[in-house]
């Protein structure tokens, strides 16, 4: 089959038809294009996909990637990351070995066809003109054919006309024989244009076309082979990248199969175990003996019955300790007054137990102790264990820069000329300072954390004064002797709490000195969902319904501290109150 020999008269139709072949591989090309912008759009979303939910650094989010579930989630974000990657490259290969390659092939088969069909028309110019020759020594010969024929026509009717003269009929006569003459030179002319015409045409349609036609079709069908070809590279491009996408899918897989709930949980007791021991039995009171009253006690009971009982609730600074229940049973029965103003007494005033009050506003206000004593035992042990290793870390950072500049003196002492050995003395000196300071710092922590692992004796009361040891902020005010053991909110007990405890209701001058602080000023708005008897020390009773003025946010520990007044406040459960902040303008924050 050849285009040459099937398709001789149809020169249009495939000038056209291969213009129609040009126009499809032009659109393949803008095909291939528009999937390389996909792929790479796609892969950038991706990206910004994994970026937007990778944990911000130094934040809580990058603590919270201890857990297993939340490393899979970071392995997942990592694979993601590559599967991007991936799809970069199906698009950088689809335009190096797919649209560049094209678009070259293009510009070349649009040469070539413009070539080829140049050469078509300059064969059909020439056919043409030789066909117009052929006409015109045709109609050459038709004329002088027919003028021979009147020539002699005209001669023999002179020749029989006994009028004419003999000199006319000699003229008529030669001028017969040149019309005869000229027909017979147009005929042997026309026979040999027609014979040169006929030998342009066998080449015509014979050679010149159907080579032509042949380089066209060979064009046509490398086209075809081309574009078929890159449809195989488009998808051998995916094919590559196969292999390593089901790597990331398979590392998602691993990711998801390290999930261990058990660690997690595990992790979550180290996190937030406290240390302490949960409390034991409560003694039976008997209230049917008879109370022996002294006269003293009688006197204090009657004056006690005279004054309105005092409350702590309004202006206090301390928090509830989160871990106590309000006793939902009727009120156990508070210990006289007497016997504690007795006990009072006979005991020696402390004035560190003021020195605790103003530990305590310090905490309050944001303050860390040194020993984090402000933490329950399990979370001081952490810190303290922590900052140890932090210690030892840094003393060996010291340490190899002491050997360093040691070595680099030997150096200079064998060495002159590279350097002056006095010059790394002030150095030296300064390094060996830091370790020193270091090691004590280290050793302080080390007892420290001795302590609160029971491997040393407890420390003095001046040592617990000195490191702030105690925290006096979230105590209550006046319970009975069997309260007087529970722990406080910063993880420490201390034989003096009881103590303080009387000296906090004689210590109102004290208070004076803290209280008399500018107010904190107000957050934003809360509304009470349920009524809360605050009954405790530091908190706040409200009433269903009742708008009062957010001074403090949640911090985690589920109270919030509300104003009621400029002499009233204190804390209410977060899940009894709806949080209204102004820094949220756009919505209100609900705690439930």
């Amino acid at each position: 089959m050849s285009w040459g020999t099937e398709l001789w008269d149809q020169f249009d139709n495939l000038e056209k038809h291969t213009q129609w072949g040009i126009d499809i591989l032009e659109k393949y090309i803008k095909f291939v294009k528009e999937r390389t912008e996909i792929e790479l759009n796609y892969a950038k979303q991706l990206r910004n996909l994994s970026k937007k939910y990778q944990p911000k650094k130094n934040s809580k989010e990058e603590e919270e990637y201890k857990y297993t579930a939340c490393k899979a989630f970071l392995s997942t974000l990592n694979e993601m990351n590559d599967y991007a990657g991936q799809h970069e490259v199906i698009s950088e290969n689809m335009t190096s070995q797919i649209t560049v390659d094209l678009m070259r092939y293009v510009q070349e088969l649009k040469q070539e066809r413009k070539s080829n069909f140049h050469d078509g028309r300059k064969a059909q110019q020439h056919i043409e003109t030789c066909w117009k020759q052929l006409e015109s020594s045709k109609r050459r010969f038709e004329r002088d054919c027919k003028e021979a024929d009147r020539a002699q026509q005209y001669f023999e009717k002179m020749d029989a006309d006994i009028n004419v003269t003999k000199a006319d009929v000699e003229k008529a006569r030669q001028q017969a024989q040149i019309r005869h003459q000229m027909a017979e030179d147009s005929k042997a002319d026309y026979s040999s244009t027609l014979q040169r015409f006929n030998q342009e045409q066998w080449e015509y349609y014979h050679t010149h076309i159907p080579n032509i036609f042949q380089k066209i079709q060979e064009m046509e069908e490398r086209r075809i082979v081309r574009i078929g070809e890159s449809m195989k590279t488009y998808a051998e491009v995916d094919r590559q990248v196969i292999p390593i996408i089901g790597k990331c899918l398979d590392g998602i897989v691993k990711a998801a199969e390290s999930i261990n709930q058990k660690n997690d949980s595990q992790l979550v007791v180290e996190a937030y175990k406290s240390g302490f021991e949960p409390p034991g039995d409560i003694e039976f009171e008997d209230y049917t003996q008879p109370m022996k009253r002294t006269v003293s006690d009688n006197s204090l009971s009657s004056a006690k019955e005279g004054k309105p009982e005092l409350k702590f609730g309004g202006k206090s600074r301390g928090k509830l300790w989160p871990f106590i229940k309000k006793n939902k049973s009727p009120k156990q029965q508070k210990e006289p007054l007497s016997h504690r103003f007795n006990e009072f007494m006979t005991s020696k005033p402390k004035i560190h137990c003021f020195r605790s009050l103003k530990r305590g506003l310090s905490l309050k206000l944001g303050a860390t102790p040194e020993d984090f004593s402000n933490l329950p035992p399990e979370q001081r042990r952490k810190k303290l264990q922590q900052k140890v290793d932090d210690l030892n870390k840094e003393i060996q950072k010291e340490t190899d820069q002491r050997d360093a500049i040691t070595k680099m003196k030997d150096v200079y002492l064998k060495n002159p000329q590279m350097g002056d050995p006095a010059s790394l003395d002030h150095k030296l000196t300064e390094v060996t300072q830091n370790i020193e300071k270091l090691r004590l710092e280290t050793q302080k922590f080390e007892a420290w954390l001795a302590e609160v692992e029971g491997r040393l004796p407890a420390r003095s009361e001046q040592a617990r004064r000195q490191s702030g040891m105690y925290d006096g902020q979230t105590h209550q005010a006046v319970t009975n002797c069997a309260q007087d053991r529970e722990s406080s909110p910063d993880g420490s007990y201390t034989e003096e709490q009881s103590q303080e405890r009387e000296l906090k209701v004689l210590a109102t001058d004290f208070d004076d000195e803290f209280d008399d602080e500018e107010p904190l000023p107000a957050i934003g708005t809360c509304k009470a969902l349920y009524t809360f008897e605050g009954q405790n020390e530091g908190t706040i009773s409200v009433t269903e319904g009742e708008m009062l003025s957010v001074i403090e946010e949640d911090k985690g520990d589920g109270w919030t501290r509300i104003r009621r007044s400029e002499d009233e406040e204190g804390y209410v459960p977060t899940s009894y109150v709806e949080v209204y902040l102004d820094k949220n303008a756009k919505g209100a924050k609900t705690y439930i």
